[in-house]
Formats: C-alpha cells, sequence, structure tokens
C-alpha cells in the first residue's frame, strides 16, 4: 500500500512580496514559498502542497500577524473564488505592486535599457469596471465548509457562477460579484430561479449532460444589456424560459441563444439565434461607435480601454503621411481610434469574425483610411504583403499573453520602423521579446495602465524607437 505523503509545516513564515499569478511571496531558508490570499507583511503557518528544489507552493493555516496592509476583502466569496485575490489589499498598495511587478520583469528578463516607468494610471472605479462576465450552470456546485455545516436534506447541488480554480468541473454558486454591475447578479440570480422552477437539467461537466449550460452578459457605458443564453441542447422550454427573461428585464437591449453540444465551452463557431432586441449593444470613445455582437472581443473595462487607447496613441505620435500597422487588431478600436490622424491603417488578426466585426465598425463610422486583413500573424506579414499595401511607418502591437511569435519579431526588425508602439497584458512575454527588438531600437517610454482593480494583471504600454 501506497504510504500517505505527509505535508510540510512552514512556522511563522514572513510574507515579503506580491508575485505572480496573485500569490504572496515568502522566504523559508533558501526556500521561496508561493501562497495565495496573502499580503506582504503577513506572518503565517502555512502548509506546502508542493514542493521543488528551490520553490514552494503552499496554503494558508493560521494567520499569525496581519499586515498593516491587510484589509477585509468585500467579497463573500473571497478565499474560495480564484478571482480578486488582491482584494485584501487597498486599492493603492495594489496599484504600487503593479508598478513593481512590471519593474522586476523588465529588470530581471529584459537584458536592455529602458528609462524610469510613469506612474501606472488607476482605474477610477475599483469594483463594477467589467462590461462582461461569462457563468457556468452545473448540478454539481462546489460545497464550502458553510454547505457542510448545513441540515439540509437533500442538500441542493445546482449552482450558476465560476469555475474551482483548477476544478474544470466544480463551479462556486455566486450570490454576488462585485466586478459588473449590480444588475449582473439580478439577472443571473433570475435565471438561475426560473431554470430551476422551469425543471432544467444544469450541466454537468463530467458526462456533458444537461439542457443550461452558460450565462453570458455584456453591457455598455450607456446601460444597454446583452444576454446570451447557452444552452446544452434543444427543449421546448427555450422560448418560455427567453420570454420570461425579456419581459422581466426591459433592460436587456439584445437577447441571444444558442445551442453548443460540444465538449467546451467556445461558442464563436456555434449559430447564434438573435432572439429580441437589436442585434449589437455599441460602446463610445471620443466621437467614434463600436458596435459589440456577441461573440466579439472587446476590452473588458471601457473606461479604462480608452485611457490605455488615448496612451497608445499619444506615444505613436502619428503624422498625417504615416502609414500604421495595428498587428492582433481584435475588432479593429486601436485601429479605428487612430485611424484620423493616419495616411492608411493595416490591421492583421487571426480570427475571421473578429476582423468582420473591424471592417463593420470602420463602415459605422465611416472610416475609409482603415484596412483589415486575417491570417496568422507570422505567415502574414510577409515582404510581399508589406510591398502590397506599404510599408509602415509606425507598427502598434498588442499580441495574446504568450507575447509575439520570434517570426514576427524577425519580421519586425526586417521592416524596421521608425516607431513600435507595443502593448501587453503579460509584462513577463513583454520583456522577453523587448529583449529581441532592442537590436535596433531603444526603449524611450514605459507606461502601466491598470485594467484590472482586485487582481494581479497589468496591462503595460512600451514605446520603442529606431
Amino acid at each position: 500500500m501506497r504510504k500517505k505523503k505527509e505535508h510540510i509545516i512552514i512556522e511563522n513564515l514572513h510574507i515579503v512580496d506580491a508575485g505572480a499569478e496573485g500569490k504572496a511571496v515568502g522566504k523559508h531558508d533558501k526556500l521561496t514559498v508561493f501562497v495565495p490570499y496573502m499580503v506582504p507583511g503577513d506572518v503565517a503557518d502555512v502548509k506546502v502542497v508542493k514542493k521543488k528544489r528551490d520553490y514552494a507552493e503552499a496554503i494558508l493555516l493560521n494567520l499569525k500577524q496581519s499586515s498593516p496592509d491587510r484589509i477585509e476583502p468585500r467579497c463573500a466569496h473571497f478565499g474560495v473564488c480564484g478571482g480578486c485575490k488582491w482584494q485584501v489589499m487597498p486599492y493603492e498598495r495594489q496599484l504600487f505592486y503593479k508598478q513593481k511587478q512590471v519593474n522586476d520583469h523588465f529588470s530581471r528578463i529584459g537584458k536592455f535599457e529602458y528609462p524610469e516607468l510613469r506612474p501606472i494610471i488607476a482605474s477610477d472605479e475599483a469594483y463594477h469596471y467589467r462590461n462582461k462576465l461569462e457563468f457556468t450552470f452545473t448540478n454539481k456546485r462546489w460545497l464550502d465548509s458553510v454547505d457542510m455545516l448545513k441540515q439540509e436534506s437533500p442538500m441542493s447541488t445546482e449552482g450558476v457562477g465560476f469555475h474551482i480554480p483548477g476544478k474544470f468541473d466544480k463551479i462556486l454558486d455566486i450570490t454576488c460579484c462585485l466586478l459588473q454591475p449590480d444588475n449582473s447578479n439580478r439577472i443571473r440570480l433570475y435565471a438561475k430561479q426560473l431554470a430551476l422552477q422551469m425543471g432544467f437539467d444544469f450541466y454537468n461537466a463530467r458526462d456533458h449532460s444537461g439542457t443550461i449550460r452558460n450565462l453570458i452578459l455584456r453591457n455598455s457605458a450607456e446601460g444597454a444589456w446583452m444576454a446570451v443564453v447557452v444552452f446544452g441542447k434543444y427543449t421546448e422550454k427555450v422560448n418560455p424560459f427567453m420570454d420570461s427573461l425579456a419581459t422581466t428585464f426591459p433592460e436587456i437591449n439584445s437577447l441571444y441563444y444558442v445551442f453548443n453540444e460540444k465538449l467546451n465551452d467556445s461558442i464563436n463557431d456555434l449559430d447564434m439565434h438573435h432572439y429580441r432586441g437589436v442585434p449589437y449593444i455599441e460602446d463610445k470613445m471620443e466621437n467614434l461607435t463600436f458596435r459589440i455582437g456577441p461573440t466579439s472581443f472587446y476590452q473588458t473595462n471601457s473606461k479604462q480601454a480608452y485611457r490605455l487607447y488615448s496612451v497608445v496613441r499619444s506615444l505613436a505620435a502619428i503624422n498625417p503621411e504615416d502609414i500604421v500597422y495595428d498587428l492582433y487588431t481584435g475588432i479593429g478600436t486601436i485601429a479605428l481610434f487612430v485611424a484620423a490622424r493616419a495616411r492608411e491603417v493595416i490591421g492583421i488578426e487571426y480570427v475571421e469574425a473578429a476582423i468582420a466585426d473591424a471592417r463593420a465598425n470602420a463602415q459605422l463610422n465611416q472610416i475609409t483610411n482603415a484596412h483589415f486583413f486575417t491570417g496568422d500573424m507570422a505567415k502574414i506579414l510577409t515582404p510581399d504583403f508589406i510591398r502590397a499595401h506599404g510599408s509602415p511607418d509606425i507598427v502598434i502591437t498588442d499580441p495574446p499573453r504568450s507575447g509575439m511569435h520570434p517570426k514576427v519579431i524577425e519580421q519586425l526588425l526586417d521592416i524596421a520602423p521608425k516607431r513600435i508602439v507595443y502593448v501587453s497584458c503579460n509584462p513577463a512575454t513583454q520583456a522577453r521579446d523587448l529583449t529581441l527588438l532592442t537590436a535596433k531600437y531603444k526603449i524611450t517610454a514605459v507606461q502601466p495602465v491598470d485594467m484590472f482593480p482586485q487582481t494581479q494583471h497589468v496591462e503595460n504600454v512600451a514605446l520603442l524607437e529606431r
């Protein structure tokens, strides 16, 4: 019989920093210990759950001494839900550690010189800032310690909420999420109660059974709402469910449903059934209007997105004769935002649906000097493409968290635009890429922007000049 593994207990661990993935950092002898839901300045006993040669991951057992920076979390789900791990820190301390995160990655990974970081741009709203959330229906909700003490028999196992970190089949039933305006909670709780009353089978991620599966809620700064209900299969109850949702919440300007019988939650490749209202919601930035559909990619913090794009436009310093390339353009928000200052803007993106949105938004805003192309960035950005569309004077690049493909960096070095504005949601991969780009470029400005308060995530913009 296999011997049960004994966990190491570390007593009086001093937390000295806020690290990656929202985990705090402690030091024990020569071992670096990562512990979630803790604050620099805390002292605690922790249990090691994973150990490598030079680091360990642990969980909190007993908080012995609270940091002066520790505050009470506002969310009732803190410590179980995987999001908002930094809400035990005051917002100004969150900003400090986000700025430090960028500096640490640039100094440790980056093999380049860079100027002092500009002060991070804070969000006016520390809560209720998101314009999109996705919830999952489950017939096997996560039961926490409070649930275990309840005397209900039988206990309800249906829930609607977020995935428990590291557990694909366990969903935390959310009573109140503070990230989206409160209408989100009202719609979600009503949809859950309605589904129970109508006898829907909630989804089971293990055997992929169930009638109702997901709820996606989007909202605009002007107060418009979009709801997308994802069903696991067709049922005659779909129309009555959708009617009740529409009648109860007239503020849902755009209502969709979709049938997803796949083994994953992605719906971009499925037929969307527009049930009621208009087929989109709209968001505005300056004199631009962006139409957002049920599968459109759009920055989830609209107000901070405007500030981010304003930083990009300012650093790009576009002249009327400049050709601008916007790599990883998404639905073309940055490309359209800067188009008025350029001779021509070329947006490239590998998701066809996003490019369709970009073209539609260009037409909506009567922008005729922005053109969009679909393709794998490493394959489309070729000498032939450059000859056909003009060599860029300025390149704006906003790649996914994994950063840019080495071939894309090689192509940028060959093209050698006079300026590159690199936007990143991952300063670590950004620092890696900048190391290569500094073969021909000097980093002249670095501007962090906080898009996601209460989390460890930070957006960062770097200006490179040839």
